[in-house]
């Protein structure tokens, strides 16, 4: 029973950490690359321009996800194995007195002195270990980050979220591409606004309203640093 509990435990924890990189990762690929894509728009660029410019920005955002959430996964990982580290060390050395911390922990969490002792040598036995690093860091040492996952899932879901305004600015007419982008980035960050507020246990309102803002008002600067760019050079 025990088993089964741990594997569910760590089959969750994976699965939010690469759901929260994904998340993040598709959002700054829909508004990263719809800035970019409508600028060079704004700047009345050809559909060559325009390719060029946002396979360029997919692959630099894609590899620069990766990259940061790589390092900042990693980081979170080594101060959890340094934590874990001296977890062990103290055990070794002063194993009594890491009994007694851990029976004051269930006494300080309301149970009696008694069955807090016989609670504390229970975990000890079974598992010394993870019993302290579960109550006194809040850590499983069977479910520790995972810096690839995290990784792959942030430049696969910044490539998944750059292709939406990309397609949707080279796809259609030349008239229509302004307004076929925007409406493609809206419904986009509509889904990824929600997603996020969904997984963080928040209303999706808020968080719909200040993604899809966002993503407007980095478009309205760029296109309109395009604009004045054109006008300025043409």
């Amino acid at each position: 029973m025990t088993e089964q509990v741990g594997e569910t435990r760590a089959e969750l924890s994976s699965r939010l950490n690469w759901l929260r990189a994904a998340v993040l990762g598709a959002n700054d690929g829909v508004v990263s690359t719809a800035g970019l894509v409508t600028g060079v728009a704004g700047a009345e660029g050809s559909r060559t321009a325009l390719l060029a410019a946002g396979v360029a920005g997919l692959l630099a955002g894609a590899m620069s996800m990766a990259a940061g959430e790589y390092v900042s996964v990693s980081t979170q990982r080594d101060t959890e194995q340094a934590a874990l580290a001296q977890e062990r060390r103290e055990l070794a050395e002063d194993p009594e007195g890491e009994l007694d911390e851990l029976t004051d922990y269930y006494r300080g969490s309301g149970l009696e002195d008694d069955l807090a002792r016989e609670v504390a040598v229970a975990l000890t036995e079974q598992d010394a270990l993870a019993a302290h690093a579960q109550t006194e860091l809040g850590i499983d040492p069977e479910v520790l980050t995972n810096p690839w996952e995290a990784a792959l899932a942030s430049a696969a879901a910044f490539t998944l979220g750059a292709l939406v305004p990309l397609l949707a600015v080279l796809l259609p007419p030349e008239s229509w591409r302004l307004l076929v982008t925007v409406g493609s980035v809206v419904v986009a960050l509509t889904l990824s606004g929600w997603t996020s507020a969904r997984l963080g246990g928040a209303g999706p309102g808020r968080a719909v309203v200040r993604n899809v803002a966002g993503g407007l008002l980095a478009m309205a600067v760029t296109y309109s640093g395009g604009v004045l760019l054109d006008q300025a050079t043409g």
